[in-house]
């Protein structure tokens, strides 16, 4: 292994994240190594990593590779492995464009949810069609100390529970995993959004990532939160004809979602690259031990 190993820094949405480019897939990154990466204290700071993989260098992604050249290789901020990361999507994708990969205009992205179409406008925001959600049967409810709330099971290629509260600091402070029953709904754990109204069309949410805490942005959640509310409001685009627009306010910023008649969902917000350096290799291999 070289004794440095090149890294970005990126957010979408202050959702932040470490990007390490490895198109062969060469380098090692088990678990505590992503966490170290990701720790702001002792690392370089991140709610995930976005491991920059080509897709046919990446066991996981070789069957997507004739569809999309890139792989998104997202690990959760504890080093978990996660199917998605809406916001990670459009800061990969801001990596590529800024690494002479890729144009403005439309590229695909692989990731363990699937092949992602996105799109880099001239303005600088990028697009991500972030496939169609499932409603899963069943009753969700999840709790924060003694108040509870029935939540909408959404699965956007991860696990969501959203609840509609009165105010969003009814979440608490995040920093464990909601409680949600029945334990059988999420066994591998569940994203949990709590959701505020701010107008027709307008809505306000926290999210708890599973896997990384209280985070500024979460990509999945805010498209979930939009599904969410559009039912609840009685606007399911595949009965009405009609594309479903929320506006969707978090702490790090604003995400726009669209839902289309055919059931597929758009998220367009920005992306940004703030720094680039370089990694200790010989410190990542002893905090990997």
């Amino acid at each position: 292994m070289s004794t440095r190993i090149a890294f970005l820094k990126g957010h979408g949405t202050e959702n932040d994240f470490v990007i390490v480019p490895d198109p062969e897939n060469a380098i090692d990154l088990p678990p505590a190594a992503v966490a170290a990466l990701c720790d702001r204290r002792a690392g370089i700071g991140g709610d995930g990593m976005l491991h920059v993989v080509r897709s046919a260098a990446h066991p996981e992604a070789r069957e997507m590779a004739a569809e999309a050249e890139w792989f998104m290789d997202y690990r959760n901020g504890d080093g978990s492995v996660a199917e998605m990361c809406g916001n990670g999507v459009r800061v990969f994708a801001r990596y590529l464009q800024r690494a002479g990969h890729v144009a403005e205009g439309d590229l695909a992205v692989a990731t363990r949810g699937g092949v992602k179409t996105v799109h880099i406008a001239k303005d600088g925001d990028v697009t991500v069609g972030m496939g169609k959600a499932l409603l899963p049967e069943g009753d969700v409810t999840v709790s924060v100390g003694e108040r509870s709330w029935p939540a909408r099971n959404v699965n956007m290629g991860n696990p969501h529970a959203v609840a509609f509260v009165d105010d969003l600091a009814h979440a608490g402070d995040l920093l464990a995993p909601p409680p949600f029953s029945p334990p059988t709904a999420y066994p591998d754990g569940v994203n949990v959004e709590f959701v505020i109204d701010r107008a027709p069309g307008h809505i306000a949410m926290r999210v708890h990532e599973r896997g990384s805490g209280e985070t500024r942005s979460c990509g999945t959640g805010a498209c979930a939160v939009a599904v969410a509310a559009a039912r609840r409001d009685g606007a399911d685009p595949a009965v009405t004809g009609t594309p479903a627009t929320y506006t969707v306010d978090l702490p790090g910023g604003t995400l726009v979602i669209t839902e289309r008649p055919d059931g597929e969902i758009e998220m367009t917000g920005p992306a940004v690259i703030v720094a680039e350096g370089e990694i200790d290799a010989e410190w990542l291999e002893n905090v990997a031990l």
